[in-house]
């Protein structure tokens, strides 16, 4: 995805992580950071969304900072 800083193992930056992320649709490829809630696992991340709150679970890629200087999530995929 164009300006996604890509995984790096060494450093932690922008990791594939289980987050349940707030969206009102989920027609979005990238979130800030207070929209994302990191969760040590899948089954976690799927016990605590809620489509009813708009929150869903999903793999998400980061932190990065965007060009606005905004901590933001790309979306890995949705779970």
């Amino acid at each position: 995805m164009r300006g996604m800083v890509p995984p790096d193992p060494q450093t932690k930056v922008s990791l594939p992580r289980f987050a349940v992320v707030y969206v009102p649709k989920r027609n979005r490829k990238r979130f800030p950071a207070n929209c994302v809630e990191i969760f040590e696992t899948k089954e976690l991340a799927i016990a605590n969304a809620s489509s009813g709150d708009k929150k869903f679970a999903a793999i998400v890629v980061g932190p990065s900072k965007s060009s606005e200087g905004q901590f933001i999530y790309y979306l890995g995929e949705w779970l």
